[in-house]
């Protein structure tokens, strides 16, 4: 399987935002993150970006931007980090801080 990092530059630099959930295939909050975050995707259609890296697979791109604990969720805008918390979070909160990076 391709590792992320080799195109996540790419992909965060795209010109529409991009909300990045790191997380682990092991974490309990993580589980919990994914059905919200296919609500979030489906509701901002082609307006955003909702990309998921897994931080044991990808533990180059999760040391670059400093993610210790996962759930870790984070929003890119024109390769720029804009907005970034950890923990588990829902539907309506993630599409306020999307929202205000719509263009």
């Amino acid at each position: 399987m391709e590792k992320i990092s080799e195109k996540f530059e790419d992909i965060i630099s795209a010109g529409k935002p991009v909300l990045v959930d790191f997380y682990a295939t092991w974490c309990g909050p993580c589980q919990a993150q994914a059905p919200i975050l296919h609500q979030v995707k489906a509701s901002v259609g082609d307006k955003a970006i909702v990309l998921k890296i897994d931080v044991d697979r990808n533990s180059g791109v999760a040391a670059k931007y400093g993610v210790r604990s996962v759930p870790t969720l984070m929003l890119f805008v024109d390769g720029a980090m804009v907005w970034r918390e950890a923990g588990l979070h829902q539907r309506e909160a993630l599409l306020e801080v999307i929202g205000r990076h719509i263009r």
